[in-house]
């Protein structure tokens, strides 16, 4: 069963979610459904949207979902999660005084078939950080839940003090929570690659679209964060023992991991679909006309040659896996339902 992956974007107000939000629409070919909870505060850009907000609409390709104030998650994931939306990933913008910690579990616990946690994104202000989020002895609770971290506007730090006011900024969020991935950012411009995959569709007429207009637009305007992507493939069986080794302490810079496995059953060849975010380990049942074992690793400041050699290592023939690797893998698929 095809899943998608539900992003939460969280931050305080006036940190730049809706900006990033913004951006990410802008990817080409992508299908995200939206998820809010005040309507208020949604400032989505009107050319990326038509139709009606308390209603599924168009929104560049995929759909956009109002939640009311009273609650309904899980009903906004179920709608957007019909297989007939074909959608990318559903992103969820909390309001400013949501708790991530909160918004995670409710994600993470909705029972909604067809969906899965695809991480936590928490966006900082820069500039604003130490007298608004963060001025008490020890760091917000908030990073805990969090798998990437955004350091935004940092343009509206003095050129001079920024590298210091960054590197302050990492060091209280790792307090809290070593291992989540952080970038650094100008406008909420990061690789929409981080967040979810885009089945790519080509452009039938051959011209621009509105979207690659915008996209161009972006581009031209403000630097990015760019994301690397290492992909390595095997023939056969593998060992999940040395897979799950791998999804569960990725290379240094992956924030997410993907793939299918085969592995050597009693009876048959079973294959599994993988899904990392940050250290979240998601494993579902494939089909059995899924694709060969293969891993895709994407994250920033990764060292290629490094990650590959991991992953093929991981992805190494073997057609009699221990009943140790057996066991972790049926455990994690249980986890993952």
């Amino acid at each position: 069963m095809t899943t998608v992956p539900v992003i939460a974007l969280t931050g305080y107000l006036g940190a730049g979610k809706t900006t990033l939000l913004n951006h990410v629409l802008r990817q080409p070919d992508a299908r995200v459904g939206v998820v809010i909870n005040d309507f208020g505060e949604l400032n989505v850009d009107a050319a990326l949207v038509t139709g009606q907000v308390d209603e599924p609409a168009s929104i560049a390709g995929g759909c956009i979902c109002c939640l009311p104030d009273d609650g309904g998650l899980d009903e906004a994931l179920a709608k957007l999660a019909d297989p007939k939306l074909r959608l990318d990933a559903i992103i969820v913008e909390a309001s400013g005084l949501a708790d991530p910690v909160a918004v995670s579990r409710m994600i993470r616990f909705s029972g909604v078939e067809r969906v899965r946690p695809g991480g936590v994104v928490d966006v900082i202000d820069t500039s604003a950080y130490f007298d608004t989020v963060d001025n008490g002895r020890t760091p917000p609770a908030r990073y805990g839940a969090a798998s990437l971290v955004v350091i935004n506007k940092i343009d509206q730090v003095p050129e001079a003090e920024r590298d210091a006011v960054v590197e302050r900024i990492c060091r209280r969020v790792r307090q809290r929570n070593p291992d989540v991935h952080i970038v650094s950012t100008v406008a909420g411009r990061i690789d929409p690659a981080l967040l979810f995959d885009v089945a790519g569709r080509a452009d039938e007429n051959g011209q621009l679209s509105l979207r690659d207009l915008l996209v161009e637009a972006d581009h031209a305007e403000h630097p990015h964060v760019h994301a690397d992507s290492v992909t390595v493939t095997s023939d056969g069986c593998v060992d999940p023992d040395a897979v799950i080794n791998l999804l569960e302490e990725p290379p240094a810079g992956v924030y997410r991991l993907k793939g299918t496995i085969a592995v050597q059953m009693r009876d048959r060849v079973r294959r599994y679909t993988v899904n990392v975010v940050g250290r979240s380990v998601h494993i579902a049942t494939a089909p059995p006309s899924a694709p060969a074992s293969n891993l895709v690793a994407i994250g920033t400041h990764v060292d290629v040659d490094a990650t590959r050699e991991r992953m093929a290592a991981a992805l190494a023939p073997c057609d009699k896996p221990p009943a140790t690797g057996l066991r972790r893998l049926q455990r994690y698929r249980r986890l993952s339902v």
